[in-house]
């Protein structure tokens, strides 16, 4: 396999969409921009979209992008998350150095990754702070996150990701993308994946 390292997506990547999780967070995000921003009702969910899909995160918007994410990602995840033992067995046997790469912050994906019992199988959490004033999918950030592993050719790379813009720009960016989703349309990526069973041989053909 020609591949060194692999990036991880964490939310709506590691656990199905299906859980509910990412609902519950954007509702928390709802909630910031009424309370703390005081945004009008009727616009909140046109405010937040325009910036998700142009930024791939509200927070640039926010007074303060810390308490804005410890807010909006304070969750009981044991309600909404179960560990995957097919996940863990196949992450575990990849010979890649795994990092995890997402525009959370590093204290929810340490929390996540314990809820997943997942913790152990991964080098680096690179976030959106460690990534800022950037993040997925500006190009900038991939060339961030692959300095922090180390690594200086992006075709040695696999980004993984739920989200069609973010492996379309990984792929532009010289790495291998997979998008994790149900569908995939023209360009959005590489290669596709629902099953995690599928991800080695998907590696070991490229």
């Amino acid at each position: 396999m020609r591949f060194t390292t692999i990036f991880f997506d964490l939310d709506d990547t590691l656990y199905p969409s299906e859980t509910g999780l990412w609902h519950a967070i954007k509702e928390r995000m709802n909630s910031y921009m009424r309370e703390r921003m005081h945004f009008p009702e009727d616009q909140i969910a046109t405010v937040r979209e325009k910036y998700f899909l142009q930024y791939g995160t509200i927070s640039f918007i926010c007074p303060s992008k810390k308490d804005f994410l410890a807010y909006v990602l304070d969750l009981p995840l044991k309600e909404y998350l179960t560990p995957n033992p097919t996940l863990r067995s196949v992450i575990a046997s990849l010979p890649t150095r795994n990092l995890i790469f997402t525009n959370a912050d590093i204290n929810h994906a340490k929390r996540v990754l314990n809820v997943l019992e997942l913790s152990d199988l991964f080098d680096t959490i690179v976030d959106v702070n460690t990534v800022a004033p950037y993040c997925k999918p500006m190009p900038e950030s991939f060339q961030i996150a692959m300095k922090l592993a180390g690594e200086s050719d992006p075709s040695k790379c696999v980004m993984i990701d739920d989200i069609h813009r973010t492996t379309r720009a990984a792929s532009e960016a010289g790495m291998f993308s997979i998008l994790y989703h149900e569908t995939m349309n023209n360009g959005s990526a590489n290669a596709h994946l629902t099953d995690w069973n599928e991800l080695m041989t998907i590696l070991e053909n490229q």
